[in-house]
């Protein structure tokens, strides 16, 4: 035999041997686990022990994991509840531009009524690019935007938030959470007291001084009283005639203007808004051109107010309504429209008129004292209806009609029992 048979032989024996070993291992582990069922099965005190205190935990473990499911449920929702609850807008938005959160104050503030989530906030704030500039320089800036007031103008209306904008915090560091809240009542309310203030100066600095001037306007117009025309040159009458007319001309401008800087005494009752403007409407059909037509419609509140004055107030605006219209060869075509609204407190009225309107230079002058466009005006009509309108804590101002005339707003405060009695003329 040669020494490679030698050698498989022995290569053979390993084998069989190695077999053999893993052989009895198998059948030790087998007995092994058979005698553990065994044992299993019998209940030792040790196993049932064991067994006991697994279950146990295992039963702590699931109540635990049913608390946290429950809390982290109580948690979303009260998230949610706060979201809702805010009376401020909030926005979010993540780092595709895209909106993640608008809360229901948002989307009445903004007027959404669409779904907004997922939506670019671009596409979604088209209407009020204010807003989107403050979002999208923070977007780009990371710096945080504090209280910014931004103008809004919708529907030919002005409306101003107060604004905050964060960047939101995280890996990649995009996304920015903007609140925006209406101060359009505060502002108003804000420019509304400037604006009794800068009367109350005006009326005290020259009152005084128009006073005086009158007096002495009253000594010069009864000098020329004195000297009889007759008596004198024809050449110089004509003189002595211009004297009385250009000193009772500026007697009535100085007693329009004491009128008008003196405080008034307002008598507040409820007035309904409606049939007021039919009575005024009434009353100067027989004063203006016959061929003017006055339209009153809509909705009108009932607010706290002198009956007088308002009346003095839409005498005067639909008196200058007819004048422009005349003045332009333009039959005049007025109409009084009423917009009141419960939620807000308020009743908007609007005088419009057909004639040459108010040019854009002029609207801000328009409640000046002594601005006219008109050759034999005063200059003091809009400016006591402004004073009227504010002693009221009303609002007024300028725009165009659709007819392209001009058109005034004025806004009141509803009464606090008329806030749902609406009437019309």
């Amino acid at each position: 035999m040669t020494q490679y048979g030698y050698a498989l032989i022995g290569l053979t024996a390993i084998v069989a041997m190695l077999v053999a070993v893993l052989t009895f291992a198998l059948l030790r582990l087998a007995a092994g686990a058979r005698d553990a069922r065994r044992h299993l099965r019998e209940g030792g005190p040790d196993t049932a022990l064991l067994s006991a205190a697994l279950q146990e935990a295992v039963t702590k473990l699931k109540a635990q994991e049913r608390a946290m499911s429950a809390r982290a449920a109580a948690s979303e929702q009260l998230s949610e509840q706060i979201v809702s609850s805010l009376t401020a807008g909030l926005l979010v938005v993540d780092g595709t531009n895209r909106v993640e959160i608008l809360n229901p104050a948002g989307r009445r503030l903004l007027g959404i009524t669409a779904d907004p989530i997922g939506v670019s906030f671009r596409e979604l704030l088209g209407a009020v690019p204010p807003l989107v500039q403050a979002i999208a320089e923070v977007l780009e800036t990371r710096q945080p935007i504090m209280r910014r007031s931004l103008e809004i103008r919708s529907a030919g209306r002005a409306s101003h938030f107060g604004v905050t904008v964060s960047p939101l915090g995280g890996p990649e560091g995009r996304g920015v959470i903007c609140l925006f809240s209406d101060l359009t009542t505060v502002i108003e309310l804000e420019e509304q007291l400037r604006l009794k203030e800068t009367l109350a100066r005006l009326g005290e600095l020259t009152a005084g001084i128009a006073h005086e001037f009158r007096n002495g306007l009253a000594t010069i117009h009864g000098y020329s009283r004195l000297i009889v025309p007759e008596s004198l040159p024809a050449q110089y009458r004509p003189y002595v005639e211009g004297i009385r007319q250009e000193t009772e001309s500026l007697g009535r401008v100085v007693t329009n203007f004491l009128n008008f800087a003196r405080p008034e005494k307002v008598s507040l009752t409820p007035v309904a808004l409606g049939p007021l403007v039919r009575r005024v409407a009434d009353d100067l059909h027989r004063e203006l051109p016959p061929e003017t037509t006055i339209e009153t419609g809509g909705e009108f509140g009932t607010i706290e107010g002198d009956e007088v004055l308002l009346r003095q107030v839409f005498s005067n605006l639909v008196r200058n309504a007819a004048e422009a219209c005349e003045a332009a060869g333009i039959a005049p075509a007025i109409a009084i429209r009423g917009e009141a609204d419960a939620g807000r407190g308020t009743c908007r009225v609007s005088v419009r008129d057909n004639g040459p309107g108010i040019p854009d230079a002029s609207r801000v002058r328009v409640f000046q004292p002594f601005f006219t466009t008109k050759s034999g005006g005063t200059g003091l009509g809009l400016a006591i209806v402004q004073k009227i309108v504010v002693m009221h804590n009303g609002r007024v101002a300028v725009g165009s009609s659709p007819t392209g005339g001009a058109s005034v707003q004025l806004t009141f405060p509803l009464a606090p029992e008329g806030a749902t009695a609406l009437n019309r003329p």
